[in-house]
């Protein structure tokens, strides 16, 4: 099978960038997506949903790639960071939509080819998107309309790399209450580095190995406030398991279970339960104690080794079910969004039920 990072080179390797502005449009979210049609449910008790596959839809000339990054804002606007198909016409990496699923506007022609990671946070009341640029190994902060703020490339301030030069090629970012922030280097060497709010670089929290403590392609992670203190939560996908640490680096658990949590790729929390997308066809939902609750859309039976089955054509994909989910986050309304690693891309809306 073709690995990820060459998948993501080899497209960085044939795609051109060119610049696209779009308007800002403020839409209303009362009315239906335009294509919400009604889907098979899946799940069962009080984690039951419809699943309405390719929900959000890019516009008239513009073919999704990779859909991998996901983020909503305070006003209901959903962004989503694709690759970009080979085949597309227009370049932008950032596509908005409306609360109901209808395009808005796009951005970011720089991130084709590199569009992984997509968080947003407020800073001194607003709202900032950081992207992870896996094809130029950089992490950039931008405005809701994609004014580059802020940027940061190859750590060298870091001891581990500051020596021989090693891979570096950051997958995500997940924020601390107090104004820092974390980032994973997943693709690159697997180092978790951690950031002040002004991007000054702190420490590292994990680097790479298998032990308890150590993380192998940390692809997401996320900190979770819901405790007396809070916690940072990595999606330590090579080594199949989840682990938690203080926000200074101190080990705390490791939590495995491989017949039901196979290959966490991110997180987002709302009230008791976190979504865990599950690159081996599945979505995860956690308890409070990190624990798997529901498994959502299982395709493990019929798309074999994770990855095989990518370049099905939509005619192909099983109803109800997931071929590589990459990114998922609950929506304003309690729904959840799925994002797939997929070369035509696949935005899944789970409609809670």
């Amino acid at each position: 099978m073709q690995s990820r990072r060459s998948f993501v080179t080899q497209l960085a390797a044939t795609a051109a960038a060119s610049t696209f502005a779009a308007p800002f449009i403020r839409a209303s979210s009362t009315s239906s997506a335009p294509n919400a049609k009604p889907g098979p449910v899946i799940g069962s008790g009080a984690h039951t949903y419809e699943c309405v596959h390719d929900w959000l839809v890019p516009p008239a000339g513009l073919v999704w790639g990779d859909t991998h990054g996901l983020c909503q804002d305070r006003e209901g606007f959903i962004y989503v960071a694709h690759t970009v198909h080979a085949s597309s016409k227009r370049p932008e990496a950032v596509v908005v939509f409306d609360p109901a699923g209808r395009f808005v506007r796009a951005f970011g022609a720089e991130f084709r080819a590199g569009a992984h990671g997509l968080d947003i946070r407020t800073e001194a009341g607003t709202e900032l998107l950081y992207h992870c640029d896996t094809a130029r190994s950089r992490v950039v902060k931008t405005s809701l309309t994609g004014d580059v703020l802020w940027t940061h490339g190859y750590p060298d301030e870091d001891p581990a790399y500051a020596g021989a030069p090693i891979n570096f090629v950051p997958t995500n970012v997940a924020f601390a209450p107090n104004g820092d922030f974390f980032v994973g280097d997943g693709y690159g060497s697997h180092h978790m580095l951690k950031f002040s709010a002004r991007g000054e670089f702190l420490r590292e929290i994990s680097t790479p190995g298998q032990n308890d403590g150590e993380i192998n392609n940390p692809h997401g992670q996320w900190v979770d406030t819901r405790g007396p203190e809070p916690v940072l939560i990595i999606a330590d996908r090579g080594n199949r398991r989840l682990q938690t640490f203080s926000l200074d680096g101190q080990h705390l658990r490791t939590i495995k279970d491989e017949s039901r949590l196979r290959m966490p790729c991110n997180f987002d929390i709302r009230g008791d339960l976190i979504v865990c997308p599950d690159l081996d066809s599945q979505v995860c939902l956690l308890d409070r104690n990190y624990a798997v609750v529901a498994q959502l859309g299982d395709g493990l039976a019929g798309n074999g080794p994770v990855g095989s089955r990518r370049k099905q054509t939509r005619a192909e994909f099983t109803p109800g079910q997931f071929i590589c989910p990459h990114d998922a986050i609950f929506l304003q309304n309690g729904d959840i969004l799925v994002a797939e690693w997929l070369p035509i891309g696949r935005l899944t809306l789970l409609r809670k039920v």
